[in-house]
């Protein structure tokens, strides 16, 4: 009867680090456990090195990346500008051309240039009769005119938007206020 006591106290199993009758292991040593724990701790020291490492590599790469970005950013827009460059050099180098062989060369050349421009999301702004915007236009006079006041009457310079940014403001003069 104590051999059942003993065996419903412990849940039929055998104390630790004893062998029981069924022929199981003893459980490990101390130092067993310690050189386990070691490596284990090894590999993930191992694996964390690994980790940082790759991390660096990847915020390496990628401050590559932006920056070949920001040096090569207008190399689209250059390629297309090279034509223009080249319509331009063939029209001075035209000699004995008339009047209107060249009109027609620079107008092909500004079409060539616009296009470019399209290409690269820069925009013509040309604001007539629109209502002034300080963020878009750049008012150089106040004319009186018969449009509402601080509406553009006319524009001096074109301005141009890349991206919807202004690039360079509208010259514009606008309606002034009529004196009532």
């Amino acid at each position: 009867m104590d051999e059942e006591a003993q065996e419903a106290g412990t849940g039929g199993r055998s104390p630790p680090g004893q062998e029981g009758a069924a022929g199981v292991a003893a459980a490990p040593s101390v130092e067993d456990r310690l050189a386990a724990a070691e490596a284990l701790a090894t590999r993930h020291y191992d694996a964390y090195l690994r980790a940082r490492a790759e991390g660096e590599n990847i915020r390496r790469r990628a401050q590559d990346d932006i920056a070949k970005a920001h040096k090569y950013a207008v190399e689209g827009l250059a390629s297309q500008l090279l034509g223009v460059k080249d319509s331009l050099e063939a029209t001075l180098n035209a000699s004995g051309a008339s009047l209107e062989t060249l009109r027609s060369g620079v107008e092909l050349t500004l079409r060539q240039l616009s296009a470019a421009f399209e290409k690269s999301g820069l925009r013509e702004v040309n604001p007539v009769g629109e209502k002034f915007d300080p963020h878009r236009h750049q008012a150089i006079s106040a004319v009186p005119a018969e449009q509402e006041p601080n509406t553009v009457v006319s524009v001096l310079q074109k301005g141009y938007l890349l991206a919807d940014r202004t690039l360079r403001p509208a010259l514009v003069t606008v309606a002034k206020a009529g004196d009532s």
